[in-house]
């Protein structure tokens, strides 16, 4: 988008964010995911594309559970109209979207994490818990997806790994040409800058990938293990991540000027969280690269 549409207010302005979040963002869509697909009987809610297929099987086959999966599509969009709204109309006031995003979705995690623990075992695929608790689900995925689309600049998916998987593939194949090409032709300035390129991209995406994959094994093994309980994890990462987004909200109300990029976002170190957080270049992707091309 041009930057007079974001300046006229018609889109919020994406920013940068550190290089831990995204892979914290697709751990927690991935074990959400897969422990939903356990818990809600087949339910995918980190992404929409596997409800297409669910909700025309269910007008074929009547098979239980079809409300869900019917009103799994209306319910994601609904989630990205929201999230949208909501961005636009907090930036248009001088505060920082994302905190008030990330919050949100908090909220909706915290009322699914709700009803899965009250209405536990859950063993009507019809059972109003199991709607709602799926609907919630789908809710929250859903605000993840567009936020990262409207507000996390230069991130890929966090919780859509289709077109992710498709994407590194070209990428790392690109990467092989370029780095044969550099390799045999060092002084060769395209060669060069395709080869760090495509290094960047692949070190953009393949820790949001490793996350989501982690997060999967992680939701399945703690379904199996301590059931609802396992839940409080993912709950833990985001409000982690939305306490961060506070703390830059905090940062911004400091700033001369919110949309320089003099007012970037803080590291989570900055806030407080020991570890060694900072992929390297993944880091570099985030300030210097191209966006790496969306799983959305």
């Amino acid at each position: 988008m041009g930057r007079g549409y974001h300046e006229r207010g018609f889109a919020p302005r994406p920013q940068p964010v550190p290089a831990a979040l995204p892979p914290l963002l697709s751990f927690a869509a991935g074990f959400i995911d897969s422990f939903t697909v356990l818990a809600l009987f087949g339910m995918f809610v980190a992404q929409v594309t596997g409800s297409f297929v669910l909700a025309a099987a269910a007008f074929v086959t009547k098979e239980q559970g079809a409300v869900t999966k019917v009103l799994a599509i209306p319910v994601f969009l609904l989630a990205a109209v929201v999230t949208t709204s909501l961005a636009v109309m907090v930036e248009r006031r001088g505060r920082a979207a994302i905190a008030w995003a990330l919050g949100l979705e908090c909220v909706v995690l915290t009322g699914f994490l709700v009803v899965v623990f009250v209405r536990a075992p859950l063993a009507d695929p019809n059972a109003v818990a199991v709607v709602v608790a799926s609907l919630l689900g789908l809710f929250a995925m859903g605000m993840q997806s567009a936020t990262v689309r409207l507000l996390m600049k230069n991130v890929a998916s966090t919780n859509v790994m289709t077109t992710n998987t498709t994407q590194i593939a070209i990428d790392a194949t690109e990467l092989a040409f370029a780095w044969h090409t550099h390799r045999r032709v060092p002084a060769d300035v395209a060669a060069a800058a395709a080869y760090h390129a495509a290094r960047m991209r692949v070190a953009g995406l393949f820790p949001i990938m490793l996350g989501f994959l982690l997060g999967t094994a992680a939701g399945t093994i703690a379904y199996v293990t301590i059931g609802p309980w396992g839940l409080l994890l993912p709950v833990a990462i985001m409000y982690g991540v939305f306490g961060w987004a506070s703390g830059w909200r905090d940062a911004r109300a400091r700033c001369p000027d919110p949309s320089s990029d003099h007012c970037a976002a803080p590291s989570f170190a900055n806030l407080g969280i020991e570890g060694h957080w900072h992929f390297g270049l993944a880091a570099r992707m985030m300030r210097t690269s191209e966006p790496p091309h969306s799983g959305r």
